[in-house]
C-alpha cells in the first residue's frame, strides 16, 4: 500500500526519464570539466608568465567571469547566440558546456596557480641551472609536482560543477532537474519526481567526492 505522500508506480515511471536526463547532466559536466581543466591551466601559465603591465586586463577578465553569477552568463551568452543571426548557430547545450566550462576555469587557474607557487624554489633554481627551455620546464618538471597539490581541488570543482548543472534549465537545457519538473508537470507526481533526481545527484556525487577524498590522502603521502 502506497502513503498518501508517496506513490510507487508513478515514482518507477519517471525513473527511465530521469536517467535520461541524468545523461544530459553528464555530458555537460564532463564537457565542461575538460574545458576548466584546460582553459584553467592556460590562463595560470599565462598571468604567470606575463609581465605586470600585461597581465592586468586578463586578471580583470578573470575577476568578471568568476564575480558574476554563473546562471546570468549563462542566459546572456545564449540570448546572445540566439538572437544574433550573424552569429554561428549552436545548440543549448553547447552553450552551456562552454560557459560552465569557462566559468569553472577561473576557479581552477586558482589552483593550478597554487600549486606552481608550491614548488620548492630548488626546483626553479636547478631548472635556472640547467637552463631548461620554458616548455620542457613545465611539462617535465614543474607541473608534475604541482598537479600532487592541484588534482584534489580540481576534482572538488568538477563536484561543484555537477551540482550547478540545473542552471541550465534556465537556457532550456533539458538536464535532470528539469526533467524532473516536465515529469511533476505532467503527473503531479512532483514529490516522486525530484526526490529521486536527489537521490540520483547524491549517487553520483557523494562517491566522486569519496574519491578525491581518498585521492587527496595518497598524494598527500606521496
Amino acid at each position: 500500500m502506497n502513503p498518501s505522500w508517496w506513490n510507487w508506480q508513478a515514482a518507477a515511471d519517471a525513473l527511465p526519464l530521469l536517467l535520461e536526463g541524468f545523461l544530459t547532466t553528464l555530458i555537460a559536466t564532463v564537457g565542461g570539466t575538460i574545458i576548466a581543466v584546460i582553459l584553467g591551466l592556460f590562463i595560470a601559465v599565462l598571468l604567470r608568465g606575463l609581465p605586470a603591465w600585461a597581465a592586468w586586463l586578463p586578471r580583470l577578465l578573470v575577476a568578471f567571469v568568476r564575480n558574476t553569477p554563473l546562471i546570468v552568463q549563462l542566459v546572456f551568452v545564449y540570448t546572445l547566440f540566439s538572437m544574433n543571426e550573424a552569429l554561428i548557430e549552436v545548440s543549448a547545450l553547447t552553450v552551456g558546456i562552454a560557459v560552465i566550462g569557462v566559468h569553472y576555469s577561473t576557479y581552477m587557474s586558482e589552483s593550478y596557480r597554487a600549486g606552481i607557487d608550491a614548488v620548492p624554489q630548488g626546483q626553479w633554481e636547478a631548472i635556472s641551472a640547467l637552463s631548461l627551455p620554458p616548455v620542457r620546464s613545465f611539462r617535465s618538471v614543474i607541473l608534475p609536482q604541482a598537479l600532487r597539490a592541484t588534482v584534489p581541488s580540481l576534482g572538488n570543482y568538477a563536484v561543484a560543477m555537477f551540482k550547478d548543472t540545473p542552471f541550465l534549465m534556465a537556457i532550456f537545457v533539458t538536464e535532470l532537474v528539469r526533467t524532473a519538473e516536465q515529469v511533476g508537470g505532467r503527473t503531479f507526481a512532483y514529490t516522486e519526481a525530484f526526490t529521486l533526481a536527489g537521490l540520483i545527484f547524491l549517487a553520483a556525487s557523494y562517491p566522486t567526492s569519496l574519491l578525491i577524498r581518498r585521492l587527496e590522502k595518497s598524494l598527500a603521502t606521496y
